[in-house]
């Protein structure tokens, strides 16, 4: 019997994997499959013929791929980002399937149709390295193709990945029109800020349990919650910090990238009442130790860890803390570890800003609540989940979604008049009631009490820009993106919302564009997309914009945003209105969004 003869070949390598399909899987098994088989026959089996691609093999959740061109490979490989982004708008963000791609050029061992070896393992490990939608490619697959397609590539440096024992270097490639997936930011690197500077990585769940991964993320994001109240201290946010999450990374790369001259990484091992925590604070230029330790200590002793960690800190940069500082940095918002643990799963839910996560939180932050009644952090972010229903029209009495917003946020700043979150909530809360001053005042003593909290940054910028300052409002989203460079992208319809205000129109359709990209189920900014298209006499881009997000909400309503938005002048909302009407949309608004008097 003739055995087939293994042969050895260059050639481009696609791996696809889906993000979180276990839980997809988990959420609805049915309905997942069908539509990643409706995905994969509509969308990537037609842009594989087109590139003159080939299916090696499926892998339930992935596939692997192989071209005989790079250029067609990565070409195909954004163009199936695209589509999958297209093909899933309409479906609810948590249910939404995603593809990580990773492109390589390499040799193969060829045996049977399917591939084997180096060149294979590289694309995969690149896979992993890519964001939601995004695809990342070897250096010798850059190498191929820089100058033969029309698209944007940020080096992302060496990376180190598991199972080889040498760096990859690595690209992301950008999809038409759109800005670099962060955390890298768009110019590649920043300039190191001038003072003492850090970034806090996402601490490593060393427990054999991955459900204690809220629990290290929790620790990282406390001390960099402290470290914001610093003033002489330059930290980079939660969100830029954790995007490297997962990934090995050259230290020196990540302070290059983010602009600063320190980097803390750690872990956290946790079993039974027992915690040990290992922290090693890293010279971003030279990447040597500054200082390292290792931590051994029962549960209850966390919060006296995390005071230790943050003096440590402290003294390893010759930080001259004022009194004031040295206060904040001492208080502690609860001496209940079980109300503390209940705090970080609602605050590590709350940021994903789904429905569903809005929800857990509320569940676990009201948990918190009832173990210590004087938590005011939780207080606060009870109140933050609550007015995030009121806002999104979710499925709750907007009155009593507001009423409740108003009740947690006003009891935070009663129980702990030095905790910024609960000045924070209520200056957000305030905004959205239209109390524009006294949003101003709450916003303004959150910042005094945390310089380096971008979201109160970015909310003092929205309550200047509904009070009608929207040049002011854009340095401070500016000074928010420079301490969060991998930021929400909620931040780009903020600054595009400005630019709207200032009639800088193509700036704003830039902006949105690449919101939407990120973001494609934002009926809020397809919207504003569609007010400024017309603003700009590009009227079929703005009915096609108009199309697409009633395809994502049908009930959308202009009247409901108008009786939101707190603009001070009603001629700032009528600026969209006016926009939309140049676009031809008038006949629209009137049947269907605004009742006719």
């Amino acid at each position: 019997m003739a055995t087939s003869r293994a042969e050895r070949r260059l050639t481009a390598v696609l791996v696809a994997d889906v993000v979180g399909y276990s839980r997809l899987m988990e959420r609805d098994e049915t309905g997942t499959l069908r539509r990643l088989k409706a995905l994969r026959k509509a969308q990537v089996e037609p842009l594989l013929a087109e590139y003159r691609g080939r299916i090696v093999k499926l892998m339930g959740d992935g596939a692997l791929c192989e071209f005989a061109s790079v250029v067609d490979a990565v070409e195909c490989a954004v163009r199936i980002q695209q589509a999958a982004i297209e093909h899933e708008a309409a479906v609810p963000e948590i249910e939404r399937i995603a593809f990580r791609i990773g492109v390589n050029l390499g040799d193969v061992l060829v045996d049977d149709e399917d591939l084997y070896g180096d060149g294979v393992n590289v694309a995969a490990r690149l896979q992993m390295l890519a964001s939601p939608g995004g695809v990342v490619i070897s250096g010798t697959a850059y190498d191929q193709v820089r100058g033969e397609l029309q698209r944007d590539f940020t080096d992302m440096g060496e990376q180190r990945v598991k199972n080889l024992d040498r760096p990859i270097r690595a690209y992301q490639a950008a999809r038409a029109g759109q800005q670099i997936d962060r955390p890298l930011p768009a110019t590649g690197a920043l300039s190191v800020v001038h003072g003492p500077s850090i970034v806090v990585l996402a601490f490593q769940n060393m427990s054999a349990d991955p459900e204690q991964d809220y629990f290290a993320d929790g620790i990282a994001e406390d001390i960099i919650t402290d470290l914001a109240k610093l003033a002489g201290l330059f930290v980079i946010a939660r969100n830029s910090a954790f995007a490297y999450k997962g990934r090995d990374v050259d230290l020196r790369q990540v302070a290059r990238e983010l602009g600063v001259r320190h980097v803390l990484e750690g872990s956290v091992r946790r079993a039974g009442n027992r915690v040990r925590v290992t922290a090693q604070l890293i010279d971003g230029a030279t990447g040597g130790h500054v200082w390292a330790e290792r931590y051994d200590r029962e549960l209850g002793d966390i919060f006296g860890l995390q005071d230790e960690l943050t003096r440590e800190i402290v003294n390893a940069l010759s930080l001259r803390l004022t009194r004031d500082e040295k206060r904040r940095l001492e208080h502690r918002g609860t001496a209940s570890v079980e109300a503390h643990d209940f705090y970080l799963r609602g605050r590590d839910q709350l940021w994903l800003h789904t429905r569903s996560g809005v929800q857990a939180a509320v569940a676990a932050l009201s948990r918190a609540v009832e173990l210590d009644p004087s938590f005011a952090a939780a207080h606060a972010m009870l109140g933050m989940a609550y007015n995030l229903f009121y806002i999104n029209s979710w499925n709750m009495d907007p009155e009593l979604a507001q009423r409740r917003a108003s009740d947690f946020a006003e009891r935070a700043t009663e129980l702990d008049p030095l905790e910024p979150l609960g000045h924070f909530v209520r200056g957000v809360v305030r905004m959205w009631a239209h109390e524009l001053e006294t949003a101003r005042e709450s916003a303004t003593l959150a910042l005094e009490l945390a310089p380096n909290f971008p979201p109160g940054l970015a909310s003092l910028g929205l309550i200047h820009l509904y009070a009608g300052d929207a040049a002011q409002s854009v340095d401070l989203f500016e000074r928010a993106i420079r301490l969060d460079p991998g930021y929400s992208n909620t931040f780009l319809h903020f600054l595009a919302q400005a630019c709207f205000q200032l009639g800088r129109y193509d700036e704003a359709a830039s902006q949105l564009r690449q919101r939407l990209v990120l973001s494609p189920e934002s009926d809020a900014s397809r919207m504003l997309l569609a007010a400024t298209l017309g603003h700009l006499g590009q009227l079929e881009l703005a009915h096609e914009v108009w199309q697409n997000l009633i395809a994502v909400n049908p009930a959308f309503s202009l009247e409901q945003r108008r009786r939101i938005l707190p603009f001070r002048d009603p001629a700032d909302f009528e600026r969209i209105v006016t926009g939309l009407r140049k676009a031809g949309l008038g006949p629209v608004l009137d049947d269907s969004c605004i009742p006719k008097a």
